[in-house]
């Protein structure tokens, strides 16, 4: 498994937890989307699993070798002691099939309470390959209410021999007897210097002017600068730029940009829009002060509430891309 970058705090935090006497049960994981938490809770899983099975030539930090049998498990999808838990296709012929055929199905808004049962009725037996059992919920804000209230049962009461690792983009919205039951682990968002490197392991041929442009807007998450790499989003964040850099009074640049991510072939660009709209103009709102800062906040909290409600409600598109170009409109310092 590739070594996650950039997390060092967190990561020596949870091995001094492994060596201690008394490993908790449960681990909440939090930060930014996209800074590499899952892929470090399933680095977690293998080691503690590895661990479990036997310590001998595993070395030192999170690693576990490629040839050890855990390892090519996780790889297979089927360690028996492993369970993955997220939110399934809506098409129900696509949830028992592997995710890799999913394709770009789309996925239910919630982690279901049936899956948590689920979850839960597999854990009436002992573990198979040790004595331990590492559950990923990913992520535990997808969780409908039910499905935590399910949860948050299994967390007070755990099975013996089972941890809990727990993703979450928003721990504050969390249910507070969740949060209480677990052991915090806090990841930052990754530095300039720090992205680059990633960035450049991942995509070597990405041209510098590419990955300078992926460095300044995916905030330090390298799984939001893949997503936009993959969708070539330069246009977009230059239209917002523009927009909130100039006002376009006569609302040419609004309706171009409306039109080009209204198609239904141009759905996961308008997705990002309706994320990195608001985004943008919560961190210009960090620039600004006075007047200057008041209507950002409030052009931001427009924005933020029907880019939140586009997707749920159904609303157009087109329109709903040249309501919040309007709202980034209102930044411009000449309007």
């Amino acid at each position: 498994m590739t070594q996650i970058q950039g997390h060092d705090d967190a990561i020596n935090s949870f091995i001094a937890a492994m060596h201690g006497e008394r490993l908790h049960h449960a681990w909440l994981l939090t930060g930014p989307k996209g800074i590499g938490k899952t892929s470090l809770a399933r680095q977690m899983a293998a080691r503690l699993l590895a661990v479990a099975m036997d310590k001998e030539g595993l070395g030192q930090g999170l690693a576990v070798p490629e040839a050890h049998m855990v390892a090519k498990l996780m790889a297979a999808g089927s360690h028996p002691d492993f369970r993955f838990l997220e939110r399934l296709p809506r098409e129900e012929k696509l949830r028992e099939k592997p995710k890799a055929d999913w394709g770009d199905a789309e996925l239910a808004r919630n982690i279901s309470v049936e899956q948590v049962r689920r979850l839960n009725a597999s854990m009436a037996t002992a573990p198979s390959l040790s004595r331990r059992r590492v559950i990923i919920v990913d992520s535990i804000d997808d969780m409908e209410r039910g499905a935590a209230n399910a949860l948050l049962k299994t967390l007070e009461e755990p099975p013996t021999g089972t941890l809990f690792l727990l993703i979450s983009h928003a721990p504050g919205r969390l249910l507070p007897t969740i949060r209480s039951r677990c052991r915090t682990l806090r990841f930052s968002a990754l530095s300039d210097d720090c992205m680059t490197s990633v960035l450049r392991g991942l995509m070597p041929d990405l041209d510098p002017v590419a990955l300078a442009l992926l460095v300044s807007t995916s905030e330090g998450a390298p799984g939001r600068a893949l997503d936009q790499a993959a969708l070539d989003t330069a246009s977009i964040d230059a239209a917002i730029q523009a927009i909130a850099a100039r006002g376009d009074r006569d609302n040419a640049q609004r309706s171009a940009l409306a039109k080009a991510l209204a198609p239904k072939s141009a759905v996961d660009r308008y997705r990002y829009f309706l994320d990195r709209a608001p985004r943008f103009m919560a961190l210009h709102a960090r620039t600004q002060s006075g007047d200057a800062l008041a209507i950002a906040l409030d052009q931001w909290q427009a924005a933020h509430n029907l880019a939140q409600s586009a997707l749920p409600t159904s609303l157009d598109p087109q329109s709903v891309v040249f309501a919040l170009s309007g709202h980034l409109a209102a930044l411009a310092p000449t309007r």
